[in-house]
């Protein structure tokens, strides 16, 4: 446990850990933990970067008490020590920077693995809700600092169960196959299924079926439902219909929300 406040001591927890990481990391049973433990290393690198720029500080700080073993003055090796520990940490600026371009492209991969067994699927999907850009960000935030699951949760509170039901089958999006593109991740949990995509920025959330057709006569009530979210009139898109990409981003616009509500 770091204490923060004692350096020899985190020091050595830090040493501990990278040895444990080493070790670790020798194999990979499920490849797609590579993308966290690379995001992990790269901010890794920046703090050891801060490290080694407050170890030089620290030497030059204090070079006018540095002394020899046989207590002759030793300014000028705390200087030199101060130096070689600022030019380390230049150095490290493109480690950093070559690590976080390895992330970001270890992101856009989809490990097709045969340890993992693919959930049997319900025949049909409904959007509940999806967000591009400035809209998106947050949930991209929230899902990057708390994980998937609080990004289920938080987009679940656009699922208004018949009315969403409703609405999906008048704009077009139910789907019999997931809806996603090639390099979009996606999780499961509790009959939803998130699929967000950091690099084009956009996140998405369909639910299951059920298995009976909602009355069309709700249609209207749906719809004005839809309108409360957003606060505008919905332009009821029909990606389905007319197959086009669920996640591709609008043509010649800006980005902005393209199925039920705006940010809560």
């Amino acid at each position: 446990m770091a204490t923060f406040v004692d350096p020899v001591a985190d020091a050595a927890e830090a040493y501990e850990g990278l040895r444990g990481l080493a070790h670790a990391t020798r194999a990979f049973e499920d490849p797609v933990d590579m993308y966290r433990v690379l995001g992990e290393v790269s901010g890794s690198v920046r703090l050891l970067r801060q490290v080694l720029d407050q170890l030089s500080r620290a030497h030059a700080d204090h070079r006018d008490i540095a002394f020899t073993d046989d207590r002759a003055p030793a300014e000028a090796v705390a200087l030199a020590a101060a130096d070689e520990l600022h030019q380390a940490a230049d150095g490290l600026d493109e480690v950093a920077d070559r690590v976080m371009r390895a992330h970001e492209a270890s992101g856009r991969i989809a490990w097709h693995t045969h340890t993992i067994p693919e959930p049997e699927r319900s025949p049909r999907w409904v959007n509940v809700v999806f967000l591009q850009g400035p809209e998106a960000d947050e949930v991209l935030e929230l899902i990057d600092v708390e994980g998937v699951q609080a990004g289920i949760t938080h987009l679940a509170q656009w699922d208004f169960g018949d009315e969403t039901t409703a609405a999906a089958f008048v704009n077009g999006e139910v789907y019999d196959e997931l809806p996603g593109g090639q390099w979009d991740r996606s999780f499961e949990a509790d009959g939803y299924v998130l699929t967000y995509n950091p690099q084009r920025g956009y996140v998405g959330l369909v639910r299951e079926h059920p298995d009976t057709v909602p009355d069309p006569s709700y249609d209207e009530d749906v719809v004005a439902a839809r309108d409360a979210l957003s606060g505008v009139t919905s332009e009821s898109p029909r990606r389905a219909a007319d197959g086009t990409d669920w996640f591709a981003p609008k043509v010649g616009g800006g980005a902005a929300s393209s199925s039920v509500g705006r940010s809560l």
